[in-house]
């Protein structure tokens, strides 16, 4: 709600709905504090309950291990997912009490709240996935700060230190559109911030999305596969895993 007030105050000389600014507000640091938090959930879920012996009892039960991990997945995404509907809703119920009535953006939001869900999604996934490959929860604690480490700060900067040294000889556009279909806070960030004309004009990407070429499907699908992948990697390990 603070974003959203706040985030209005330049819409006067900007040209931009309040809501507008507000989606490039939430959607950057949605970027750095959804994943960090869905990592920090999901790193000890396997690895965690196999060190304090509760796993074993838990499989004692006739369920199966595909279905211990979907059951811990569903139930961390719906809790994070609740808890980005009622966040995200208190922003848009501010934005509508000011009057804030673009249409498109409005959109756009809900685009950015359904996205976040799913961008919370692929960072548990991630975070399954590391905790059903070792053996140590401290391991994997470190594991996935580096994961959340080079997703969200690394990649980005290595990404523009080699665009810059190539000078476009070898990094085609084919070449950067898979690249950033590579990251899936790249593929989230364009998804959300070239979502209206409004929102891009705002955020200073304009430029990147139409350039890009990458559909609102594409981006999508990245963050679905980046989900699925993961998690059934986590799943095909766990069911060899060793208690």
């Amino acid at each position: 709600m603070t974003l959203a007030f706040l985030g209005a105050a330049p819409t006067g000389t900007a040209k931009a709905s309040g809501l507008a600014v507000t989606i490039v507000s939430l959607s950057s640091l949605t970027i750095f504090l959804v994943p960090l938090i869905a990592l920090l959930l999901s790193y000890d879920a396997i690895v965690g309950e196999v060190d304090r012996g509760t796993m074993a009892l838990l499989l004692a039960y006739p369920v199966a291990r595909w279905q211990v991990v979907l059951g811990k997945f569903a139930g961390h995404l719906a809790i994070r997912g609740f808890a980005i509907v009622v966040g995200y809703g208190v922003a848009a119920l501010a934005l509508q009490w000011v009057g804030d009535d673009d249409s498109a953006a409005w959109t756009a939001f809900g685009v950015m709240v359904a996205s976040s869900i799913l961008l919370c999604a692929v960072f548990l996934a991630i975070g399954y996935f590391v905790s059903a490959s070792v053996r140590d929860r401290g391991a994997a604690g470190g594991i996935v700060i580096g994961v959340w480490f080079f997703f969200v700060l690394l990649y980005d900067m290595a990404l523009l230190g080699a665009l810059v040294a190539d000078q476009g000889r070898t990094v085609t556009a084919e070449v950067l559109n898979a690249l950033l279909l590579l990251n899936p806070a790249d593929a989230y960030r364009l998804l959300n911030l070239t979502a209206a004309s409004d929102v891009s004009r705002f955020a200073g990407v304009a430029g990147l999305g139409a350039g890009a070429g990458l559909s609102a499907h594409a981006l999508i699908g990245a963050l679905v596969a980046w989900t699925i992948a993961p998690l059934a990697a986590a799943t095909a390990l766990f069911g060899r895993k060793q208690l």
